[in-house]
């Protein structure tokens, strides 16, 4: 079946036709030649293809591009502000080194990017320890609870050291 659907992917309107089967990763890719998230396992499991989808990180290969049909995509492209400057993550990763070959760079940013924003919403995660679960408000991020909110990211280069400190530095601003 073929669906006609409307996504704002980084700040433009883009409307396109697709088969009810299509993955959100490759509407934005085959269709609307958007290539900053990348088709890594095409699984979930390697991260290669995470957006921001409505300020939320997502797994695009996952995603169902007709289920997400009017929705905001946000890609490593996108981040970058008005006047063509990186976002804050994208220069630590630059500052750290944090990309190597480059492959995983894109999904690792956006991730950061969400992880970021889930702790200054206060959200824990599997590595927030047990008395912080009840508290309100931005949660401070150290080395394991990066590594946890960073872990469904994975990096062929091993650049892992480097991603944590480029994450933490925009963290501890």
């Amino acid at each position: 079946m073929i669906a006609h659907i409307s996504l704002r992917v980084d700040g433009a309107d883009r409307s396109l036709t697709v088969d009810t089967r299509t993955t959100l990763l490759d509407a934005l890719r085959e269709r609307l030649a958007v290539t900053s998230p990348k088709k890594g396992c095409d699984h979930g499991q390697c991260g290669s293809c995470t957006v921001l989808l409505d300020g939320r990180r997502v797994v695009s290969c996952l995603a169902l591009a007709v289920a997400h049909d009017g929705a905001e995509v946000t890609t490593a492209a996108g981040l970058v502000d008005g006047d063509g400057e990186p976002h804050p993550v994208q220069r630590a990763f630059l500052d750290h080194d944090g990309y190597q070959c480059g492959y995983c760079t894109p999904g690792q940013i956006c991730s950061a990017v969400g992880a970021l924003e889930e702790a200054a919403a206060g959200h824990p995660s599997h590595a927030t320890p047990a008395g912080d679960l009840a508290a309100e408000g931005p949660r401070a991020l150290d080395d394991e609870e990066i590594r946890e909110r960073m872990s469904g990211n994975l990096c062929r280069c091993g650049a892992y050291v480097n991603i944590v400190a480029a994450v933490r530095e925009v963290a501890d601003r």
